[in-house]
């Protein structure tokens, strides 16, 4: 089965997707599901922007859109993205952290979803959103990565998530695509199902 990697990021986000969206090459077989913090305003050209840098196609999914190998999806404004079982789910429900996208909320239902092929990866941040669901991803048999505290444009998210379980890797930003491209490049492309 192919594996489900699921990327929280938000203070210095931009800058850290930038560096790690190149490093998964075509022949990246998972699907790279991202929320990075941002604002409410309409015409936001996020997509775009991490499309510059990206070898895969970056789109934000639509409610019960199926989810497929070798693409990144990112959470659309003011959506909290679920996964389930094959396909996406949008909510509003309440803001986590102040914040909607959720990285928790993300985690957690891919967590739910996919259990031990899921990939939970926290970037740069400056709050504590995404710590609880790693958890839940590493207690489910996932496997958990963090960005170096000291790489990260902001630490607290880094840090948090490493206080809030056990990691399986700590890594400098720049050997984070390296290390999901080894886990996910053998794998055939296709629905994740």
């Amino acid at each position: 089965m192919n594996k489900l990697v699921v990327v929280g990021t938000s203070t210095g986000g931009l800058n850290a997707l930038q560096m790690l969206l190149p490093a998964l090459q075509q022949e990246f077989s998972c699907a790279v599901v991202v929320v990075q913090h941002r604002g409410k305003e309409p015409g936001s050209q996020l997509r775009d922007f991490l499309q510059r840098s990206s070898p895969l196609p970056v789109k934000e999914p639509e409610d019960k859109e199926p989810i497929l190998g070798g693409q990144v999806y990112l959470a659309p404004r003011d959506y909290h993205l679920l996964v389930e079982r094959g396909n996406f789910a949008l909510s509003t429900e309440a803001p986590v952290y102040f914040a909607r996208p959720s990285i928790d909320v993300l985690f957690e239902s891919a967590a739910d979803a996919y259990g031990e092929t899921v990939v939970g990866v926290i970037l740069t941040g400056a709050n504590g959103d995404g710590a609880r669901g790693l958890a839940k991803i590493k207690s489910a048999g996932g496997t958990a990565i963090v960005q170096e505290p000291a790489s990260a444009q902001a630490s607290a998210m880094p840090e948090a998530a490493i206080a809030a379980t056990n990691i399986d890797r700590i890594l400098p930003l720049k050997e984070i695509g390296i290390f999901l491209s080894d886990v996910c490049h053998q794998r055939p492309r296709g629905e994740l199902k």
